[in-house]
C-alpha cells in the first residue's frame, strides 16, 4: 500500500474516531443539560406478576396456557386432578342422603310417640271415670251395709273394685308419663339425624368448594409469564403453576438522589424513553416515591456516585393506553424515565413530541 493511502485510511479512522466521540460528548451534554425543573433516571419496565398456585396438595391434570399467551380474568389456566374428590362427594352426598332418611324415621317416630301419649292421656280418663265410679259404689255399698241392706262381703267387693280402679289409673297415668319420655327421645332422636344431615351438607360445601378451587383461574387479564410445572406434576399446597404478568399495572422504577426526589410529587408527569423503541415517548405519572433513602441497585446506572443514597420513583403508565396498546407491551425493557419537578418546566429536545396516546 501506498503511504499516500495508507495516510488517508489514518486520517479517516481519526475523523470517524472524532465524530463519534463528539456525538458522544453532545449526547452527555444534553444528558446533563437538563432543565432545572426536569430530573430522569434509568430503569427497567416492570408490572405485578401474580403466582396463581394449588390451594391444596394434588397432581396437575393439565394446563390450557402457555408462555407468552395473553389471557382474560376467570379464563381457565390448569386443571388439577380431582377424581379422589369426587370419590369423596359421592360419598357425602349419599351420608346426606342417609341423614334425610334418618331425619324422616326419626320424625314419624315422634308422631308415633305422640299417637301413645293421646291414647295414654284416654286411657287414663277412662280408669278416672272407672275409679270415680267404684267409689262412688264403695260409698253407697259402706251406707247400706251399716243397715244391714246388703251383705260384708258385697262390701268388700266393692271395696276391692275401687282399689283396682285406682291401680289401674296409677298405671295410665305411669304410661302416660313414659310416652313423654318417648316423645323426648324420638325429639332427640330428630335433632340428631338433622345434625348428621348438616354435618353431611357442610361436608359436601366443602368438597365442592376444594373441586371448585382445582381448577385455576386467572385473577386479572394479563400474559402468562412462566409454566412453573407441568402436567401430571404433584404440587403442595400453595405450590405454583403459573407466573402471570398483570398487564393492567406496568411501570418503570427508577431513582433520584435526594435533592431531586424530594421534590418529585405524587401524580407528577413522566415520559418514559425505552431502549428498543426511542422513537415512542411513553406518558406516566408518579404513583410512589420511597420514604427511606436506599442505595442505588447495581442493576441501574446513574450519572452519579454509587455511593450517594438514592429514593425509589415509581411511575406507572395509565391502563387504558395499556389496553390500547396490549399486544406491544414487555416487561424487562430499559430505559429513560423523565419526571417534571416543576410543572411550567420544558421537557428537553427529542421528548415532548410523539407521546404514545
Amino acid at each position: 500500500m501506498k503511504p499516500a493511502s495508507r495516510n488517508a485510511i489514518i486520517v479517516a479512522l481519526v475523523l470517524a474516531l472524532a465524530a463519534g466521540g463528539g456525538y458522544y460528548l453532545w449526547q452527555s451534554l444534553q444528558a446533563s443539560e437538563l432543565a432545572d425543573g426536569i430530573a430522569s433516571g434509568n430503569g427497567r419496565i416492570e408490572a405485578v406478576e401474580i403466582d396463581v398456585a394449588a390451594k391444596t396438595a394434588g397432581r396437575i391434570s393439565e394446563i390450557f396456557v402457555d408462555e407468552g399467551d395473553f389471557v382474560k380474568a376467570g379464563q381457565k389456566l390448569a386443571q388439577m386432578d380431582i377424581k379422589q374428590l369426587e370419590s369423596q362427594l359421592r360419598q357425602a352426598e349419599a351420608e346426606k342422603r342417609r341423614a334425610d332418611i334418618g331425619i324422616e324415621t326419626a320424625r314419624a317416630l315422634v308422631e308415633q310417640r305422640n299417637a301413645e301419649k293421646k291414647a295414654a292421656i284416654a286411657a287414663v280418663s277412662q280408669r278416672q271415670i272407672l275409679l270415680d265410679s267404684a267409689d262412688r259404689k264403695m260409698v253407697r255399698s259402706k251406707q247400706l251395709a251399716s243397715s244391714s241392706t246388703i251383705s260384708q262381703q258385697t262390701l268388700e267387693d266393692d271395696q276391692a273394685a275401687a282399689e283396682g280402679a285406682r291401680a289401674a289409673l296409677a298405671a295410665a297415668e305411669a304410661q302416660s308419663a313414659a310416652a313423654d319420655a318417648a316423645i323426648s327421645y324420638a325429639k332427640a332422636q330428630v335433632v340428631n339425624a338433622e345434625a348428621a344431615a348438616d354435618a353431611a351438607k357442610a361436608a359436601i360445601d366443602n368438597i365442592e368448594t376444594v373441586i371448585a378451587d382445582s381448577t385455576l383461574t386467572a385473577p386479572r387479564d394479563g400474559r402468562i409469564q412462566f409454566r412453573v410445572a407441568q402436567p401430571g406434576e404433584i404440587v403442595a399446597g400453595g405450590g405454583k403453576v403459573i407466573n402471570l404478568v398483570d398487564l393492567g399495572d406496568v411501570y418503570m422504577s427508577f431513582f433520584l438522589p435526594t435533592d431531586q426526589a424530594g421534590r418529585v410529587a405524587i401524580g407528577a408527569e413522566v415520559r418514559l424513553k425505552l431502549d428498543a423503541a426511542p422513537q415512542y415517548i411513553i406518558p406516566a405519572t408518579v404513583s410512589f416515591v420511597a420514604n427511606v433513602a436506599q442505595f442505588t441497585p447495581k442493576t441501574v446506572e446513574t450519572q452519579i456516585e454509587r455511593e450517594k443514597l438514592m429514593f425509589r420513583v415509581k411511575a406507572k403508565i395509565n391502563p387504558e393506553l395499556l389496553l390500547k396498546h396490549i399486544e406491544m407491551v414487555k416487561t424487562g425493557l430499559p430505559g429513560v424515565a423523565y419526571v417534571r419537578l416543576d410543572p411550567t418546566a420544558q421537557w428537553p429536545a427529542g421528548i415532548e413530541g410523539d407521546v404514545v396516546r
